[in-house]
């Protein structure tokens, strides 16, 4: 059997960062805390914390605290029902944060849009991690998240997945960046000096708009710059050129403060909602709200070519 309260220290240290706050919290001193999380991972026979500053969970601990959430959903859901088992006088502080990953770009376009009115509707926290389009399925893979914005069409190990769309996405530079490098036309030689904008070793956007547009791959030069609104900043400072979703460089387009370097050759990246079987139930007012969102934020594919949710 699962010892409970020691798995809700384990998951408390993970979600404040300390020992001390997770004491706050549970009302004990740190030394109890302390005390739990050695006797559950005694038990265990495995590291569930790496300390530090801040606390974080290991593999086994992050599955543990995936456990933890589906706990707390499904007593939250059974108290709805049954408000007789909830305490006289609990304390309220202990509520379910939903832990959820999507890519930058979404996260500064629509994500908000359906994540804000769900967590006004409802008690449920929320984390939301950061990553790659093409990673966030692997933290559903390794139980760090219970549902997960991706670009991964095949399900996920004991997951269910919905298309949502595409992320529509613009090659874009200031006018006069325009002029420096592009006067003569886009080509492999002027894109190999004309300097790129890059979220990280994982932005693979600007090389895929190239290869696709070009036919071939090239080398070139690239400023690092991990915000999704820093790469629309850099682009009217002139620094450089890059990928911006079509939402976030409209009215920029519109105004001339911004040009596409080829007009029309747009990139559409493909997005899935995958969700952890185990919570689907639990978080289906959550899917409802992103899939519906998504449908007037993305690019929609025809009737025909849209799978079922699997």
């Amino acid at each position: 059997m699962i010892d409970y309260p020691a798995a809700l220290a384990v998951a408390l240290v993970v979600q404040t960062g300390s020992f001390e706050k997770a004491a706050k919290a549970l009302h004990v001193t740190p030394s109890a805390i302390s005390q739990r999380v050695k006797m559950i991972e005694d038990r265990l026979g495995v590291s569930l914390i790496e300390r530090g500053t801040p606390c974080i969970a290991t593999e086994k601990g992050e599955w543990l605290c995936r456990h933890m959430d589906h706990v707390g959903m499904l007593e939250k859901d059974l108290i709805k029902h049954m408000p007789g088992l909830a305490e006289a006088g609990a304390d309220p502080l202990h509520r379910v944060t939903l832990t959820l990953a999507t890519n930058a770009d979404s996260l500064g376009t629509w994500f908000l849009g359906a994540v804000a009115p769900f967590a006004r509707s409802t008690d449920f926290l929320v984390s939301i991690a950061v990553d790659d389009e093409d990673y966030t399925a692997d933290w559903l893979h390794r139980g760090r998240v219970l549902a997960a914005v991706t670009s991964l069409a095949k399900p996920v190990k004991g997951c269910r997945v919905t298309r949502l769309g595409a992320l529509r996405y613009q090659a874009t530079a200031s006018p006069e960046f325009f002029e420096r490098y592009f006067a003569r036309g886009v080509t492999p030689e002027t894109l190999a000096r004309a300097p790129a904008l890059t979220f990280s070793q994982k932005d693979r956007l600007q090389r895929d708009w190239i290869r696709r547009t070009l036919g071939q791959s090239v080398s070139f030069p690239t400023h690092w710059l991990p915000s999704t609104q820093g790469f629309v900043d850099a682009c009217l400072a002139g620094m450089g050129w890059g990928m911006n979703p079509a939402q976030m460089v409209g009215a920029h387009l519109q105004a001339g403060r911004l040009v596409e370097i080829l007009p029309g050759r747009t990139l559409d990246s493909p997005l899935f909602w995958q969700v952890n079987r185990l919570a689907a139930d639990q978080l289906a007012d959550l899917t409802r709200a992103v899939v519906g969102q998504a449908s007037r934020a993305l690019i929609q594919p025809s009737a025909e070519s849209d799978p079922p949710e699997v």
